[in-house]
Parts: C-alpha cells; sequence; structure tokens
C-alpha cells in the first residue's frame, strides 16, 4: 500500500516591497512521503517570492515535482498556453534537467538548500554558463531549518520581503531568510 501525502494549509500574507506586492493567499499543499517539511517550506517561500501581482498572464500554481520528473514543483503558463516560469528546488544530480527546463520556459529557478550546496555548485556551475534564463538561488541551511520550525498543518504566516531580505513570520516565531543568488554571478 501506497503512502498518502500529508495536506497543510497555509494562508499566505505577502508584503514584498522590492515587488510592491501586497497580497493574500489561501494554500493548500501537499507534502509527498519523501519529502521534507524543509523542503516544503522552501517551495512556500518560493511561491511568495515568485508569485505575480496578478493573474492576467497566468497562475503561479504547485506541480507535480517529486511525483512526476518531468513537471517543477511550481510553474506559471500564460494563457495562450507558454511556459512562463518553471520553479524547482533542491540539488539536481543531473544538470540536464535544468537545460531542457531552459529550453521549455522563459524564466527557470532553483532554490538550493543543503549544507552540500557549495560541493554541489562547484561541479555543476560550469555545465549552466549558457543558459541565460537560469537563476540559481541559496537560502543557507540553517534559516532553512529555521523555516521548518514554522511548519504546521494549519498555518497563518506574513512573509515581509525589503532589500532582499525575508521574514516570514508565524504567531511569535520568525525565521529570517537571506537568499543568496549564485547565479548568474554578480
Amino acid at each position: 500500500m501506497a503512502l498518502k501525502s500529508t495536506i497543510y494549509k497555509a494562508n499566505l500574507q505577502i508584503a514584498d516591497m522590492d515587488r510592491g506586492l501586497y497580497a493574500d493567499h489561501a494554500l493548500t499543499l501537499a507534502l509527498h512521503p519523501s519529502e521534507t517539511e524543509e523542503r516544503m517550506m522552501v517551495r512556500l517561500l518560493a511561491f511568495a517570492l515568485n508569485v505575480p501581482p496578478d493573474n492576467h498572464d497566468g497562475a503561479l500554481v504547485f506541480g507535480k515535482g517529486l511525483s512526476d520528473t518531468d513537471d517543477p514543483d511550481l510553474w506559471r503558463h500564460s494563457l495562450d498556453g507558454t511556459l512562463r516560469d518553471w520553479i524547482d528546488f533542491g540539488q539536481p544530480d543531473d544538470h540536464r534537467r535544468l537545460v531542457r527546463a531552459s529550453g521549455r520556459a522563459d524564466r527557470v529557478v532553483l532554490y538550493c538548500y543543503a549544507q552540500s550546496v557549495p560541493v554541489w555548485w562547484q561541479g555543476i556551475v560550469g555545465k549552466l554558463t549558457r543558459l541565460n534564463n537560469l537563476r540559481v538561488w541559496q537560502i543557507p541551511s540553517e534559516q532553512a531549518q529555521a523555516l521548518a520550525g514554522l511548519a504546521e498543518r494549519s498555518m497563518q504566516l506574513q512573509v515581509s520581503v525589503q532589500d532582499g531580505q525575508v521574514f516570514v513570520v508565524s504567531g511569535e516565531r520568525t525565521a529570517e531568510i537571506h537568499p543568496q543568488l549564485l547565479y548568474p554571478a554578480q
């Protein structure tokens, strides 16, 4: 018998001063049996950092991700079917996944969050130099773990973004996140 996903509900209030975006979203997330709460919360953070101000050019939605290797974890199709955003998480074993995604989508974003990111990145960065629509972000491991500490089956989260710094608040608890851009190099 296959294990079922665990369902989490999140009411997300976003105040992104960097993008001038202020929005509320009621989200349902499925925690895949092989997924950690840390990864799920990084997915939630990525949603907050990438959601468009409106759905006029398509909505950002959760994809099959872990369940289907041909789908990203988050994506956005325009109303004419064009794949606008492909957003993934972790450290892909094969750089060709990012190359394929780059050929399919207008914008590809990868969020990495493990302690082993620097070693993995050194081995893969040379294979990605031609991908002009790729952005790779690192969430420091200890910050991703603090974010995971906010996970609850029913969440009320406030996400504030200013000058590239992210604060995620749940009641009296706060996780401070400082995403670091790995690619393209600044």
